[in-house]
């Protein structure tokens, strides 16, 4: 295992061990309010997945960290899987010495190394175009449940959905739309 990996799990360990520590002393015991179902069919409770009725401040707080770090990790790998679907064939890079510049970038200083132009390929519009259907999809689900009458179980489920579906969007026009380049700097320490 890379030892930054293991760094970075330790760190997560020595947050988050704690946090469950306190969490898992829960809250005093409570009664639990229920609608009455001779009179509505509304049932706010039910759910996609079996889950606790009542969970402690400190209980949301871990499980908002944990799904913090696993949105970082979705982010990440869908990043990188993007970038290498999109990335250009090594014959299309331009390298240092082919004359193309970029005032804006190059000094005394710094240079360019590698640049991969854009490759503006229908592929990128399919996904791009997909994903804004999709995101579009779930803000409706979202704004649908929040109309409806007590039922918003599903928050969640459409937020998530909708929120990946934008990085998603961002990360395909990156992968697609926009140039990779490689800079190289000299500094001084």
């Amino acid at each position: 295992m890379d030892r930054r990996t293991i760094v970075i799990v330790g760190i997560l360990l020595a947050v988050l061990l704690p946090m469950w520590f306190v969490a898992m002393q829960g809250e005093p015991p409570s009664e639990e309010v229920e609608l009455d179902q001779s009179v509505s069919e509304i049932r706010p409770l039910d759910g996609i997945v079996d889950t606790p009725n009542k969970l402690s401040p400190s209980q949301v707080g871990v499980i908002v960290w944990i799904a913090l770090f696993g949105l970082v990790g979705v982010t990440a790998f869908f990043h990188r899987f993007m970038d290498r679907a999109a990335r250009p064939d090594a014959d299309a890079t331009v390298t240092d010495g082919s004359g193309l510049s970029f005032p804006w970038i190059e000094t005394e200083e710094r240079w360019l190394v590698e640049y991969h132009p854009p490759s503006d390929a229908a592929e990128g519009l399919i996904a791009m175009g997909g994903l804004t259907v999709l995101t579009i999809a779930f803000a409706a689900l979202f704004t649908g449940e929040y109309l409806t009458l007590a039922r918003t179980q599903y928050f969640g489920v459409y937020a998530f959905g909708m929120f990946m579906s934008l990085a998603g969007l961002t990360v395909s026009y990156y992968a697609w739309f926009m140039p990779h380049l490689e800079v190289a700097e000299r500094r001084e320490h």
